[in-house]
């Protein structure tokens, strides 16, 4: 019975449970600190350039630019997540780069400085997803990423809607640039987290998705799949695609949504623009926490299903009523959407891309094709307010939605089984 415990306790075996446990601490840790160290000025950086003079459409074409730089990098970071075993510094040198690029707003308002900032922020961030996604792979495996995922993702809205808490609380008494600072305070925060997990706990192979055995001479079995893999995979790209649709739509809800009330002068900038932030977090904490039990019971096919139905309904709204109030049933469904992918979206092409050894590339490729829609939203929405009204411009964002329903339920029989955790090698 001793020699039982003691084989618990003081084996490896017992250290590497012990590292392992700490290491997945560490994770949600760093999830809540990261998410306002990756949001930064993100949310209310349409209000701070609206009050010194910036138009909707200039704006929206500063947040375009971003995206399509953040776009461009996501696929070359998940490549280099899946080769490096220095994760942990990734995040590291990309959150130094993210609160510097903040800074660089207050230094100026000029369009070439502030654009310069949004593509730094948007390069920092295409690697730092990745990075953080692989991580928990390594860690906790394939078996124990549906649940840890979840969790990780229940930390990042609870971070997203303290830091969006504490910002409209600092922007109302102390001004806009205070919300800067405490991005930073963020940042410092996530870097001396994501230092505090294990090098030891992290499986490098694990993390790209070669969680295999050893031969009886100790060398791995299996090795990493080309790039034509991905191309290949057609639930994969049905993903992506209907992601894309999604996120045309949804990109520049949240931005314009805030420009809107506060240009009618029904709200305060700081104060209402955290309201819309801390609205959806909110929910998102609870939708994640639900995405992991219903993905572990049902699938993920239904998940994305409700996801993607949340968008026209958040538009209607959002175009009907450009009122204070507003801004809870319309945040309370983007909640649902966002709260609902954020475990679903990681989940499902880890699963798919599973023995491929290109599990972060795969991800940073779907991140790719939705960053297109996203990338183009805020442009897109800008301008359709500037020519034509918020109004019109809600209810053409959200129309395009229904380009990811059609999608999802066009090819229900080739993502049913693919969505359900088994990997579709017939569909590859």
């Amino acid at each position: 019975m001793t020699a039982t415990a003691f084989s618990r306790i003081g084996t490896p075996q017992g250290s590497a449970g012990a590292e392992r446990k700490r290491a997945t601490g560490a994770l949600q840790a760093l999830n809540f600190f990261m998410a306002d160290m990756q949001a930064g000025i993100g949310p209310f950086l349409g209000v701070f350039l609206q009050q010194r003079g910036w138009a909707t459409g200039p704006i929206g074409t500063v947040m375009t630019i971003g995206g399509v730089a953040g776009m461009v990098m996501t696929v070359p970071a998940g490549a280099f997540i899946d080769h490096t075993e220095k994760k942990r510094w990734v995040v590291v040198i990309t959150g130094i780069c993210t609160v510097l690029a903040s800074f660089l707003i207050l230094w100026s308002h000029s369009w070439a400085v502030v654009t310069v900032s949004q593509v730094a922020t948007a390069v920092a961030g295409a690697a730092i997803g990745p990075a953080v996604t692989g991580m928990t792979l390594g860690v906790v495996r394939q078996s124990g990423f549906n649940a840890q995922n979840g969790r990780n993702q229940a930390w990042n809205h609870a971070g997203n809607m303290v830091g969006a808490g504490l910002s409209g609380w600092l922007g109302w008494k102390y001004g806009m640039p205070a919300i800067f600072y405490l991005a930073a305070a963020f940042g410092v925060l996530a870097i001396i987290t994501v230092l505090s997990i294990p090098e030891r706990a992290i499986d490098h192979r694990a993390a790209r998705g070669l969680e295999t055995e050893k031969d009886g001479d100790g060398t791995h079995r299996g090795q990493a799949e080309g790039f034509r893999t991905l191309l290949g995979n057609r639930p994969m790209l049905i993903l992506a695609a209907a992601l894309a649709c999604f996120h045309l739509g949804n990109g520049a809800m949240l931005p314009l949504y805030g420009m809107a009330v506060v240009g009618a002068g029904k709200g305060n900038a700081a104060m209402f623009t955290a309201t819309t932030v801390m609205v959806a977090q909110a929910v998102m904490i609870v939708a994640s926490l639900v995405a992991m039990k219903v993905a572990a019971g049902r699938g993920y096919w239904l998940v994305l299903l409700i996801s993607f139905a949340a968008l026209p309904l958040r538009a209607f709204l959002a175009g009907s009523f450009i009122e204070h109030w507003g801004v809870w049933p319309v945040q309370a469904l983007d909640g649902i959407g966002a709260g609902l992918q954020s475990v679903a979206v990681p989940g499902l092409v880890a699963c798919l891309l599973n023995g491929t050894g290109r599990v972060n590339v795969g991800q940073g490729a779907v991140m790719t094709v939705q960053g297109i829609g996203a990338s183009l939203s805020p442009a897109i929405g800008g301008w359709l307010a500037q020519l034509l009204g918020y109004h019109a411009a809600f209810l053409i964002l959200g129309s395009f939605a229904f380009a990811s329903l059609a999608l999802w339920l066009g090819f229900a029989g080739t993502l049913r089984p693919a969505c359900s955790g088994r990997r579709a090698v017939a569909e590859r």
